[in-house]
């Protein structure tokens, strides 16, 4: 499935500007189809205007690729809705991209002049924290849109129908997206539930990975999938119908660690899954070749049944979980202000509503604001912190049992921490703690938390016998290029701060 978050630093090979906007979005979804071997395409409501004539501008635009190729048969189209208990402001853009689902139908109608299968019919909802949320999705399509055409508008006999035609699809899939503890642990009971009520021919379930990493942290993140991909696995065998998940992922570890170069890792990890994302870094930041040949490997692979095995003692890993994630907030509430500061200067990739007024759903940790999960890791990156290794002293803390059950469950634990160890840029924790960095109160916080991440790195060595710091040339260009970055924004050079954040993540293959 390819998405839109913006954690791209290059511009599409099809496009001449970094910013994609409008009807580019559109045909990135047919470049995403035609060109990478892409099978379905996020179009996202969330947070950001959409367009909603999309299937219309694609027949339009690409007709002769259309006549052969059915959108909702070769190709699907999946909405990614507001959740309107959460996003408040968004609830009538709820509705309308609800609304919109049925003109996609006639519109391929029209082009195909025969019967077709509905276009788009599945609606992601993020946010998912309970059954009623799910059922109320479903039912407003069916009775705020469908039943509509019921209605009488004229007298004595002259429906809704008579005027804008039969409604197709006559209902629609509710894909859940959970991304916290509490409702992936709650994943069987409202899962279960809705199918009760609801009797879906199959299920799709969506598990996050990258806000819980912003709220718990990499190692806590990773568990909470592996507890939801076990209890996905348990909900198909008691009700006996098809559930597909699906986990949303970018390509460094902190965010899921899916790229062209690390697909079979990926699978290692995460191959019980049905659908992956890829999302923009994955398609513009690496060659072509690779990432053509690194989906139609995903397309093949997934999904792996075998690859993932059962995850024991639940409650432990639970509690496992629990530590994880109150060892990193401890850093990441104290640091927030400091990385909100940087993350300004991360450069937009989309455009999206503003989050504020009645626009704002931030991501919050505890008291404290933060940005959304690509600036904040590309932040962090930028600082030479790379986010996956906040926390880990926490591993001092647990029994044996305990930890034999992380990195059963975690299979990739070690190598995705090599992986990253290499950004850690000690001129910058030492020019923190050194107190050069004094004469810029906004990294105050960030200096009042770094001695719990320099635990963290002594947790590493110490316990994983992994060194962090630069090994190669290119590490060690990379730890150059953010040591002055670091030194651009204490002296308030914000115009080579911003140059020096797109040099490190031009190496890095990614913003965040």
């Amino acid at each position: 499935m390819s998405s839109q978050h913006p954690d791209n630093v290059s511009r599409p090979p099809w496009l001449d500007k970094p910013m994609i906007s409008g009807d580019d979005e559109v045909e990135e979804v047919f470049q995403s189809w035609a060109r990478l071997g892409c099978m379905e395409a996020m179009w996202d409501a969330e947070g950001k205007d959409v367009d909603l004539n999309v299937v219309r501008k694609l027949l339009t635009k690409h007709g002769d690729f259309f006549q052969e190729k059915l959108i909702g048969r070769d190709y699907f189209l999946t909405y990614r809705i507001p959740n309107p208990y959460v996003e408040t402001g968004d609830r009538k853009v709820f509705f309308e991209t609800l609304q919109s689902i049925p003109k996609h139908y006639d519109v391929c109608q029209a082009f195909y002049r025969r019967d077709i299968v509905p276009p788009v019919f599945e609606v992601i909802l993020p946010f998912t924290k309970s059954v009623h949320q799910m059922v109320q999705v479903y039912n407003t399509y069916r009775r705020a849109v469908v039943q509509l055409e019921d209605v009488f508008i004229d007298y004595p006999d002259v429906r809704l129908r008579d005027v804008i035609g039969k409604i197709y699809p006559e209902k629609i899939e509710v894909i859940p997206l959970f991304e916290d503890l509490e409702s992936i642990l709650g994943i069987e009971t409202i899962v279960g539930r809705f199918i009760e009520l609801i009797s879906p021919r199959y299920m799709r379930v969506f598990i996050a990975r990258s806000d819980p990493a912003l709220n718990n942290g990499l190692v806590a993140a990773t568990l909470m999938a592996k507890i939801a991909l076990e209890k996905v696995s348990r909900l198909r065998q008691t009700t006996g119908i098809g559930i597909h998940p699906i986990i949303g992922v970018g390509t460094l570890p902190f965010r899921g660690g899916l790229n062209p170069f690390d697909v079979e890792k990926f699978l290692k990890e995460y191959g019980a899954v049905s659908t992956a994302t890829v999302q923009s870094a994955f398609r513009y930041d690496y060659p072509h070749e690779k990432v053509v040949e690194a989906i139609e490997m995903l397309n093949h692979k997934l999904p792996m049944e075998e690859s993932l095995k059962p995850t024991e003692n639940e409650d432990i890993l639970a509690k496992v979980v629990h530590k994880a994630s109150a060892a990193y907030r401890v850093f990441a509430e104290t640091a927030a202000p400091s990385i909100a500061r940087v993350s300004a200067l991360v450069p937009a990739r989309r455009m999206r509503k503003l989050h504020i007024g009645a626009f704002a759903y931030s991501r919050r940790i505890g008291n404290v604001e933060l940005p959304r999960a690509i600036p904040y890791a590309c932040s962090l990156y930028s600082l030479g912190l790379p986010p996956e290794l906040i926390g880990l002293r926490f591993l001092q803390s647990l029994s044996e049992e305990e930890y034999d059950l992380l990195t059963d469950a975690y299979v990739t634990f070690l190598e995705d921490l090599k992986k990253v160890a290499p950004l850690v840029c000690f001129e910058n924790i030492n020019l923190l703690l050194g107190g050069e960095a004094d004469s810029k109160p906004e990294l105050k916080p960030l200096t009042d938390a770094l001695p719990y991440y320099v635990e963290d790195l002594e947790t590493l060595e110490n316990m994983l016998n992994i060194k962090p710091g630069p090994r190669t040339l290119s590490d060690r260009k990379h730890s150059n290029i953010v040591n002055n970055f670091l030194i651009s924004f204490i002296t308030d050079d914000e115009r080579a701060a911003r140059d020096e954040l797109l040099q490190a993540a031009e190496l890095r293959r990614c913003l965040g």
